[in-house]
């Protein structure tokens, strides 16, 4: 392989994006993909450690995230 079809090759994987059948697909970039998706969607649905809510005067409110009786 010479080196310019090795830098289309990177460039075609540096390119690709996540895709619905990556969770169906067994090579190691559509898994990757797949697994970083879903840290992303996980990490968004349970929200930022320092949540806060923008006040309509232009305070933030700071959410207060309660503990569950493991944490405590």
């Amino acid at each position: 392989m010479d080196s310019k079809q090795s830098k289309n090759e990177s460039s075609e994987i540096a390119g690709r994006i996540y895709d619905v059948s990556d969770y169906k697909r067994e090579d190691t970039l559509s898994s990757g993909l797949a697994r970083t998706h879903e840290q992303v969607s996980d990490t968004y649905a349970e929200g930022e450690i320092k949540a806060v809510v923008d006040d309509v005067k232009g305070r933030d409110i700071e959410l207060a995230k309660e503990r569950s009786e493991e944490e405590k």
